[in-house]
């Protein structure tokens, strides 16, 4: 029994009371009982060393033997003293006394084994207070009752516990859950983590009041009486309760943290989506808008169609003022959210710029649209005064009367009707051509500028019209007339040349290309624009490119080792041999090809090599430089590219190949991964640029733009051999043509002296499509075709025509009537071949590369 007494230096007591069965008790529930009882002392108490007191007044010495044997042999405690209340019948005592010497160090106890004869022994060794009324002392020990507080005591440690594993599984669960990507899914997350955390807090809150209402219980006589005071052992469950309620609170705290964070991480990408949903419609909207304002490129041909134009500017100014508007407030709701803090500042801040850039380039390109047909609405208006005015003195001029003006008087009265006509003149007529010219500059189309000139040369015919009746007028008024023979009144009209037609211009395409040229300006414009934004240093530096480059390169080489470990090598496995189909068997160096080799590469070399760069970014342009060779391993892989298409589409749909993306626990099938080489070096070339665009005018700018130039050269390396291996027909090897150096399709003619003339004019003038395929030591024709494969997409190859040793050919760079062909001549002209490029850019290219492998072979045989 463990009452809860104390000795004098606070050691911990434990009865063992009479009991007729004691010896029955099996050891291994002793020893549970025993090892219980001295677990519940504090850890202080305890290593004092427990007392314990063996009552066998009423029993035999062999009894108080058995108790000593087993204390002694099963005690699990530091033991101090042992304290033997001995038998009271005289004959047993005696014996007692006898065994106690004999058999003390059969006991092996290193503590003092003291024998007392009653209870009043014992007083002298412990306070009355520590001991229980059995032993003649005044502490209140009720059995039933401790049973009962050491149960709820147990039962509250378990359901602490519990509660803790169960917080801590749910941190973890919400640590490992990954945010969803659309609203109705972060919406569907955050309710059930809300509804999950709440029942916890329940549990929680269960948890509390259970210790609480333990607690009062274990007070219980306290609380009822002032006087009473509770023992060292009631006083020791008080502590291990609150220890508990401790411990308890301790961890609804932490979970409580963990959970605020989580709850608003989970609040602030349920905000993301919304934002994120609201930027797709919005932006979609200001694209259509923009893209509508685009579309208002006509400045007008007249007053009418202006005013037309303005309001249909006007109209779609006033459409646009809701989107532009939502798209303002969306910009200030992602400025709040980067305020307050939000995880994804860095997604949401180029969406704002974005808005906020479209918003301004729409009232920046309304404005000069305002602005522009404003110019036109003004310039249709100068002339169609100007017109006007003409018309008016054609008019005045026609009806001027000839026979009035043959008098003095009528002569003057019509010099004045003109005076006061050409008084007006300054305020209807155009300014001169040149400042006309200059101000209207930005909107003359050829249209404009046409009728233009057809109301100034209006204006000077009417203009000498009015001079030449001003002479003849102020002669009549000058002189005495004689009577003339008065004939009919007739229009002026200008003796050099009758007015233009106002038809419409004939240069339409001079206009198309005009209004096209104005387009590509504002696109130009526009792509300056963004190119402050997403090209300045600020936003790409050399630090982010160099991480995004090292972090692409690990899930790369990661990527490349899963695909190696668990598709390539379970070709092997025994176990999985009766899942490859019999199309497969054999041929894994034809579906990876040499996969393995650039795994080796990028995962010995190219990952350790760009981490150095880290803190010397100039070192990366050296780093391509210097595995420039090592890189050609990407052009052997994309030649064997078709041959594992083509052996996939046959086999991909095994069980084999199922199997094993589910092991891997891969989203997609393998064929999706054996893109990713081809990918990689596409990145490698991108990351480059941007590099370049960092370093503008800086130390490494040579380096980097060499090391960008050997990417594009693989690359074009690569894309040339995937066209070589589609060629057909060719008998022999074409790895003995020397290095490939261009490939391209063109229009050809040829030109035979041996032959019939008719068929030969034919062939001048029915060009032939070919493909020409150019290496160092011959220059091969081929015709490009296009099949389908099994239900895929087209897929080319290339026909062999013809071919031409490089060693025999001469090349005429210009030819007359088009400066898009040049010759390629065979044996002194005896085959001519006239080659029609698409561009003349295309055309330098090619003749620069073949002038390169002529001139290489001429200091060849020098």
């Amino acid at each position: 029994v463990f009452a809860g007494g104390r000795g004098k230096d606070g050691a911990p007591i434990i009865t063992f009371p009479e009991f007729a069965g004691f010896s029955d008790i099996p050891d291994e529930d002793f020893l549970n009982v025993v090892t219980y009882l001295t677990s519940i002392p504090s850890l202080e108490a305890a290593s004092i060393g427990f007392i314990i007191i063996i009552d066998r007044r009423r029993d035999k010495w062999s009894a108080v033997k058995a108790s000593l044997t087993r204390i002694a042999g099963a005690f699990p405690g530091n033991l101090q003293l042992v304290f033997v209340l001995r038998p009271s019948r005289f004959i047993q005592r005696t014996i007692a006394d006898i065994g106690i010497k004999l058999y003390r160090d059969d006991f092996k106890m290193k503590v003092p084994i003291i024998m007392l004869n009653s209870v009043s022994d014992l007083h002298d060794y412990i306070d009355k207070s520590q001991l229980t009324r059995e032993l003649g002392g005044t502490l209140e020990y009720g059995h039933s009752q401790w049973i009962h507080h050491r149960t709820a005591i147990e039962n509250f440690a378990m359901t602490v516990k519990t509660t803790a594993q169960m917080l801590q599984t749910f941190g973890t669960d919400l640590a490992e859950t990954e945010l969803p990507n659309d609203v109705q899914c972060t919406e569907e997350l955050l309710s059930a983590h809300t509804d999950h955390h709440s029942k916890l807090k329940d549990e929680l809150k269960l948890a509390v009041k259970q210790g609480a209402t333990l607690l009062t219980c274990i007070r219980e006589p306290v609380t009822r009486s002032a006087n009473s005071k509770l023992s060292p052992d009631e006083l020791e469950n008080v502590a291990t309760v609150e220890r508990l309620l401790a411990q308890l609170d301790e961890t609804e705290k932490a979970f409580d943290q963990f959970w605020t964070k989580h709850h608003l991480k989970l609040e602030q990408c349920l905000q993301l989506r919304h934002f994120e949903h609201d930027f797709r419609e919005v932006k979609l909207t200001l694209d259509n808008l923009m893209e509508a304002q685009a579309g208002f490129s006509d400045i007008g041909d007249s007053v009418t169609r202006v005013e037309h134009l303005l309001r249909d500017q006007k109209q779609l100014e006033e459409k646009g003022q809701e989107p532009l508007e939502k798209a303002q407030s969306l910009a200030l709701h992602g400025e709040q959210l980067i305020q307050n803090n939000h995880y994804a500042v860095d997604s949401i801040r180029p969406k704002c710029v974005e808005l906020r850039r479209i918003c301004d380039d729409f009232a920046n390109e309304t404005k000069k649209k305002y602005d522009i047909l404003g110019k036109s609405l003004d310039l249709h208006k100068q002339l169609d005064k100007a017109s006007k005015w003409c018309e008016a003195g054609i008019y005045l001029l026609a009806s001027q009367a000839v026979d009035k003006c043959q008098s003095q008087e009528g002569a003057e009265t019509a010099l004045v009707e003109i005076e006061k006509f050409l008084a007006t003149a300054k305020e209807n007529q155009l300014s001169n051509p040149k400042e006309f010219y200059n101000q209207f500059d930005m909107i003359l189309t050829p249209e404009i500028k046409a009728n233009a000139q057809r109301i100034l040369q209006k204006l000077e015919d009417v203009q000498e019209m009015f001079d030449k009746r001003q002479v003849s007028l102020k002669k009549l008024a000058a002189k005495q007339t004689r009577p003339v023979q008065p004939v009919a009144p007739h229009p002026e009209s200008s003796p050099k040349r009758a007015s233009p037609k106002t038809t419409r211009p004939a240069g339409i395409s001079s206009l198309n290309r005009n209004r096209q040229a104005i387009v590509f300006f504002l696109s130009c414009v526009l792509c300056c624009t963004i190119g402050k934004h997403y090209s300045s240093p600020s936003f790409f530096s050399f630090s982010h490119i160099i991480n995004e480059l090292i972090e692409t390169e690990r899930v790369y080489v990661e990527e490349l080792q899963s695909i190696i470990e668990g598709y390539a090598s379970e070709m092997d496995n025994p176990n999985l041999v009766h899942l490859i189909p019999s199309t497969l068997q054999s041929k894994k160096e034809i579906l990876f090809g040499n996969l393995p080799e650039i795994y080796e590469f990028h995962n010995r070399h190219v990952g350790t090599e760009i981490e150095n760069c880290i803190e010397n970014p100039e070192l990366l342009a050296r780093c391509f430089l210097k595995r420039k060779e090592d890189l050609q391993i990407y052009e052997k892989y994309c030649q064997n590219k078709p041959r594992s298409e083509a052996l996939w589409r046959q086999c991909g749909d095994s069980i084999f190949f199922q199997e094993c993306q589910r092991k891997l626990d891969h989203k997609l099938s393998l064929d999706a991964y054996l893109l990713k080489p081809v990918q990689r070096i596409t990145k490698y070339q991108l990351l480059l640029k941007e590099m370049l665009k960092c370093s503008k005018n800086s130390e490494g700018t040579a380096e980097l733009e060499e090391a960008l130039a050997t990417v594009l050269d693989i690359i074009k390396s690569v894309n040339d051999s995937m066209h070589q291996i589609a060629i057909t027909g060719y008998e022999g090897d074409v790895s003995e043509l020397g290095k490939l150096l261009m490939q391209g399709s063109f229009n050809v003619w040829t030109d035979h002296k041996k032959g019939h003339n008719k068929v030969k004019d034919l062939a001048r003038f029915k060009p032939m499509q070919r493909h020409l395929f150019l290496y160092t030591k011959m220059l091969l024709f081929c015709k490009k075709r296009e099949e389908n494969t099994d239900g895929h997409e087209k897929t080319a190859s290339y026909s062999f025509k013809n071919s031409l040793k490089m060693s025999t050919v001469g090349i005429t760079e210009n030819v007359k009537g088009d400066n898009k062909k040049f010759e390629i001549w065979y044996n002194g002209r005896e085959e001519v071949y006239i080659i029609q490029a698409s561009s003349v850019e295309l055309k330098n290219t090619w003749i620069s590369e073949i002038r390169k492998v002529l001139t290489g072979q001429l200091e060849a045989c020098r």
